[in-house]
């Protein structure tokens, strides 16, 4: 316990500070000081065991849309450097989406549906794959990483990308689906929402989204070395939070008039492209993840459970 408030002195101020940042006028974060002690210094804990000097740790962070995973990693990624002196490198697997061009031929060739990022499928595997790959190869070298800006939803330009130029004690790789496991073909078969029984009535494009969990994703997914899943009570849950998450997009970028910032119900359509996969989350992440954060209706991390 010493170490934990130890910790926490050293880092306390830089976390608020952060978290701050992340406050609207609106929108306020509540109990900061106990998500910190209580549930996000032991995760660091846990993580600095785990971590070695010559791999990097590939750490998986995952959760449903708009449940706080950039906030949440981004404070673990605080800790870790300044008080266990780790290299983290932190990526989403958003930065790893196809380009708008890439996925407009993909919705011409397979579905429409995959004109909408986020499913699996609408990502550049093999970069992800060679990422993982060259990161734990012996012979290092500086690597090149995209980075995905949501607002124009599209890559941003080379120049912006993420540059690694020394070998990172801890890699933290954030999303929604991160470490998704592929449903049974026969319980694809009944809708879950709107958008699949009026889009893919032909099973065209969930069939598409489960083959590639099944296969690509599967092998990038098995090069996670730990699991972090943070769990939400419900799915109408997500869909409020995703929502706040728009407007604070609109409220800090207000001035960008290319910005492509959804509305209320297009954020609602939006996520029906995501719940398949998120509801079955819900169900199976727990069974495998290696921790798994539980948020209340409040969005706050409630309880923590660690599986051996």
């Amino acid at each position: 316990m010493q170490s934990v408030n130890e910790c926490f002195n050293i880092v306390c101020g830089d976390c608020l500070k952060f978290i701050k940042s992340q406050e609207t006028k609106t929108e306020k974060f509540k109990n900061k000081n106990r998500m910190i002690k209580s549930f996000l210094i032991p995760v660091c804990f846990w993580i600095f065991k785990k971590a070695s000097k010559k791999k990097p740790l590939i750490l998986g962070l995952s959760g449903g849309q708009g449940i706080g995973k950039t906030t949440i990693s981004s404070i673990i990624t605080l800790i870790l450097k300044k008080y266990f002196k780790l290299n983290i490198f932190k990526i989403s697997i958003d930065d790893f989406y196809k380009t708008r061009k890439e996925r407009f031929f993909l919705s011409k060739k397979v579905h429409p549906l995959l004109m909408v990022r986020g499913v699996p499928g609408t990502h550049d595997t093999n970069n992800m794959y060679n990422f993982f790959k060259k990161t734990k190869s012996k012979n290092f070298k500086n690597l090149k990483l995209p980075k995905f800006d949501k607002a124009i939803d599209d890559r941003c330009k080379k120049s912006s990308w993420y540059t690694i130029k020394k070998r990172p004690n801890v890699i933290i790789f954030e999303g929604w689906c991160v470490g998704a496991r592929a449903q049974k073909n026969s319980m694809l078969k009944k809708s879950i929402n709107f958008l699949e029984k009026t889009n893919d009535q032909n099973l065209i494009w969930r069939k598409f989204v489960n083959n590639q969990l099944k296969t690509k994703y599967k092998i990038i997914f098995k090069k996670l070395d730990a699991l972090i899943y943070l769990k939400a009570k419900n799915f109408s849950l997500l869909q409020k939070w995703r929502i706040k998450q728009e407007k604070k997009l609109w409220f800090t970028s207000a001035n960008n008039k290319k910005l492509k910032i959804m509305n209320k119900g297009e954020v609602i359509n939006f996520m029906q492209t995501y719940q398949r996969i998120t509801q079955n989350m819900f169900k199976d992440a727990p069974k495998y993840a290696s921790i798994i954060l539980n948020l209340n209706s409040n969005h706050q991390i409630k309880t923590i459970n660690y599986r051996k």
